[in-house]
C-alpha cells in the first residue's frame, strides 16, 4: 500500500479534535493510496512518524488498542502469549516519538500536530494503566515484558517533562509497580541484560527504590563482551545484525548517563560508551547505499528503520562523529525512509504496519515477531527532537559517504579504532 496522509490538509487537521481515532482512520482509508508530498525533509519525517504512530497512540487514548489493533503473528510464532504485542507496540512507539513530543509548543502546523500527539500519548498511558482499562498491558506473564518495559523506561528518560510528569499519580504508581514486578524474571544472558539495567536506571532517576545488581549487570557484562571497533557482542559471541543499534549502544549510553548523574559511574566510563557508539555510527552511515538502501542482515529486519536508532540518537545528541555532517545523515535517512515506507504492502488498509522488510512478507518475520514488534521502526525518527533551526534540518542537502564514493568524489578514509 502506498503512503497515505493521516493529517490531510491543515484545515482537516483542525477537525481531528472532534473525531474519534477509529472514525479518523476509517475516513482516511478512502485516500489511502495518496502519497505524502512534503515541502521539506522535516515535514516528510514528522508526517511519516505521525502516520506510523497514530494508530497506536490514538487507539490507546480511546481505550481501544486491543479492540482495533490488527494483530498478525509470524508463521513461526512461539508459545509466548500473543498479548505481549500490545506492550511492544506501546513501548516501542513511545520511545520513538518521545524526543519529538519533548519539543515546546508552537503555532506551526507541526507544533499543533505534535501537541495533539503528546496529549493523546499522555491520555493513553493514563487510560491503559487504570485499574478498569480494557487496554491493560501485560507485565506479569512471559519474559517479553522485560524488553518493552525497557523501551517505556527509555521513553520517560527521553521526555520526562512531556511524558512522565503530566501523568496522574495513580498512573505513575502503576508504572513503577509494573517495572518492579519484572524482578521475578531474569533477563537472558545477552542484550536483554540492558533491558533490566535501563529500567532500574529510570527508577533510580525518579527517586524510587532500585535493584543495584540488576542496574549494573547489563553495563558490566556488555563491557566484558565488547569486541572492538564499535561492536559489542550480543552475549559472548558477536552477532552480525542490528542489535547494536536496536538495543545495545542506545541503552548502554542512556543507562550510564543516569548512573553518572547519580555518582555510580565515572565520566570516563560514559565517554568510553559514547566513543564506541560514535564509532558504530560511522559504520551505520557508510552502510547506506547511494540509492538509500541498507543490507537486510541478521535477526529482526522487520523492525525496518529501527536499524538506525544508534545513528539517529547520535544526531539527536549532537554527537555525530567528526567527519559526518548532520545534513548527510538527514539526507541518507530520508532516502531510506522513502524507499522503505513508500513500498506497497508496508501498511495495511487500516494503517497498521505489516510484517515484512520492504513491503509485506510475513515469512521473513522471526518467531518472536508480531504486529506490535514492528513499531521499533519509530526509533529512527529521534532527530525530530531537534528544533527545525538545528543544522540537522536547516543545512543544505548533502551527499552521504557511499553516495560520494560512488560518484568518484572525495570521502574520508576509514580506519579501525582500538577503544
Amino acid at each position: 500500500m502506498e503512503r497515505r496522509n493521516f493529517i490531510g490538509t491543515l484545515s482537516f487537521s483542525g477537525l481531528l479534535a472532534f473525531m474519534s481515532p477509529t472514525k479518523i482512520m476509517a475516513s482516511e482509508a478512502v485516500g489511502i493510496e495518496k502519497a505524502i508530498k512534503p515541502t521539506d525533509d522535516r515535514t516528510y519525517w514528522y508526517q511519516l512518524l505521525y502516520k506510523i504512530a497514530y494508530p497506536v497512540v490514538a487507539n490507546l487514548a480511546e481505550g481501544k488498542l486491543k479492540q482495533n489493533m490488527v494483530v498478525v503473528k509470524s508463521p513461526t510464532f512461539d508459545s509466548r502469549s500473543a498479548s505481549v504485542t500490545y506492550l511492544e507496540a506501546v513501548g516501542r512507539t513511545y520511545a520513538g516519538i518521545a524526543p519529538w513530543l519533548a519539543l515546546p509548543d508552537d503555532d506551526t502546523a507541526e507544533g499543533k500536530q505534535r501537541k495533539k500527539m503528546r496529549d493523546l500519548a499522555v491520555q493513553g498511558l493514563d487510560s491503559c494503566f487504570a485499574s478498569n482499562s480494557p487496554d491493560q498491558l501485560n507485565f506479569e506473564k512471559d519474559y517479553q515484558p522485560i524488553v518493552d518495559s525497557a523501551y517505556l523506561a527509555q521513553t520517560f528518560l527521553r521526555a520526562p517533562e512531556a511524558l512522565w510528569k503530566p501523568l496522574k499519580p495513580a498512573t505513575k504508581q502503576a508504572i513503577v509497580a509494573a517495572f518492579k514486578s519484572l524482578r521475578n524474571r531474569k533477563p537472558f544472558n545477552n542484550n536483554w541484560l540492558l533491558f533490566g539495567s535501563i529500567t532500574e536506571a529510570f527508577l533510580m532517576s525518579i527517586g524510587e527504590q532500585y535493584d543495584e545488581a540488576r542496574l549494573k549487570q547489563g553495563v558490566t557484562k556488555l563491557n566484558e563482551w565488547y569486541k572492538g571497533d564499535g561492536w559489542y557482542g550480543d552475549g559472548p559471541n558477536l552477532a552480525f545484525d542490528y542489535y547494536n543499534s536496536f538495543v545495545i549502544h542506545p541503552m548502554m549510553v542512556d543507562t550510564v548517563a543516569v548512573m553518572l548523574a547519580h555518582g555510580m559511574a565515572t565520566q570516563a566510563q560514559y565517554d568510553l560508551a559514547l566513543k564506541r557508539m560514535q564509532r558504530y555510527g560511522v559504520g551505520q552511515e557508510r552502510m547506506i547505499s547511494p540509492e538509500g538502501t541498507f543490507p537486510p542482515i541478521g535477526r529482526s529486519i522487520t523492525y525496518r528503520t529501527g536499524s538506525f536508532q544508534a545513528l539517529s540518537q547520535l544526531a539527536l545528541m549532537k554527537k555525530l562523529p567528526q567527519d559526518i555532517k548532520p545534513a548527510q545523515v538527514r539526507c541518507a535517512l530520508t532516502k531510506v525512509k522513502q524507499n522503505m515506507y513508500e513500498t506497497k504492502g508496508t501498511f495495511d488498509n487500516k494503517g497498521w504496519l505489516q510484517l515484512g522488510f520492504c513491503g509485506s512478507d510475513p515469512n521473513i518475520a522471526d518467531y518472536y515477531t508480531s504486529t506490535g514488534s514492528l513499531y521499533m521502526a519509530t526509533l529512527s525518527f529521534l532527530p525530530l527532537g531537534l528544533p527545525a533551526s538545528d543544522p540537522f534540518w536547516a543545512d543544505p542537502a548533502t551527499d552521504w559517504t557511499a553516495k560520494k564514493a560512488w560518484k568518484g568524489e572525495h570521502f574520508p578514509k576509514d580506519y579501525h579504532v582500538d577503544f
